[in-house]
């Protein structure tokens, strides 16, 4: 094990050849569970992150280096929520009858009461979240005003390509990037608290779970009426030749309201969130295309007629070329 000693979160790495070994040292992050191995003599198991010292939050990288099984049972249950990501290759998760591939684009969350199992790929390498039930549990309650009645459970899907679930993604990368710098600045203990809370509090906000609705209820903001209908007309007409007189028209309000507005809730001014908002609707046809259209073809259909422009912008968001996008979704 390894320390980096004046920051405010602890390295760590680990390989193992042995299935014990690499079973035990997975069981002091995400707590007891099963490990099954078909060749064990080619296990090739590596995990490396960082522990964050405020909640116990561990955030790193794990492989196995051959096709394993992990295996939950209730009776002795995860003692956190275990969210991942592939960075290459593909994992499957078998929970409550369902079976749902992992790949790049679709991460997955392991809830802790569940019976489950979850079947690594050799080439697998992801990016691992390990939160601890009890953190959840305290962010969850700050944000409720009132104690659980029931756990926590999450959907165990995760989309990694659009929304607000690939913003969170987005984010783990970027802290998992700053950790891995070891700069002092993100281990600072003026840091490093408020950076996992956020890390826990997005989590809540942008995955769907049980406490989802209530959540939503007690934080969305009271959106203005002309500021409903501008973004209505927006989703309506993403596709037409629209331009900010069109969108000011419809909220039937000064220019500069509107502005005010968008940037206050959205962050955004009308224009910005048009093109965030045809950007993201091209990615999701890229992922889920089956027919024979090219990217110039979906891109143009949402009103993007520079196609230049179009892909900076797309891997400005994405980070990802929208070829490269493509090419995913081919070779899956």
């Amino acid at each position: 094990m390894q320390t980096q000693a004046g920051n405010d979160h602890r390295g760590i790495s680990a390989q193992r050849h042995d299935l014990d070994g690499a079973r035990d040292w997975m069981a002091a992050i995400c707590g007891p569970h099963g490990l099954e191995v078909q060749s064990p003599q080619q296990l090739q198991f590596q995990h490396s992150g960082n522990v964050l010292r405020s909640m116990a939050t561990t955030v790193g990288y794990v492989e196995y280096g051959t096709d394993v099984t992990i295996v939950v049972r209730d009776e002795a249950p995860l003692n956190c929520y275990s969210v991942s990501l592939p960075l290459v290759g593909q994992q499957e998760l078998t929970v409550q009858g369902q079976r749902l591939l992992s790949d790049q684009d679709k991460g997955l969350i392991l809830s802790p009461l569940d019976s489950q199992a979850l079947t690594i790929a050799g080439d697998c390498r992801k990016i691992i979240v390990a939160i601890p039930r009890p953190a959840l549990r305290q962010v969850l309650e700050g944000l409720l005003q009132r104690p659980l009645d029931v756990p926590l459970v999450f959907q165990p899907d995760m989309d990694a390509a659009t929304g607000d679930q690939a913003g969170w993604w987005r984010m783990v990368k970027f802290l998992l990037g700053e950790l891995e710098r070891t700069g002092h600045l993100f281990g600072s203990p003026f840091m490093a608290s408020d950076l996992e809370h956020l890390l826990l509090k997005g989590l809540l906000l942008s995955q769907p779970h049980n406490y989802s609705a209530e959540l939503a209820n007690i934080l969305s903001p009271a959106y203005p009426h002309y500021l409903l209908r501008a973004r209505q007309y927006i989703h309506d007409n993403a596709r037409e030749d629209l331009c900010l007189e069109d969108i000011e028209r419809e909220a039937g309000v000064t220019r500069f309201k509107l502005f005010e507005a968008f940037k206050r809730y959205f962050g955004l001014s009308p224009m910005a969130y048009l093109k965030k908002y045809r950007l993201e609707a091209v990615r999701r046809e890229l992922l889920a295309d089956q027919s024979e259209r090219n990217i110039s073809t979906i891109a143009m259909s949402w009103g993007f007629t520079h196609l230049g422009r179009f892909s900076s912008d797309y891997k400005k968001l994405f980070d990802e070329m929208p070829s490269q996008t493509l090419s995913r979704v081919a070779r899956r």
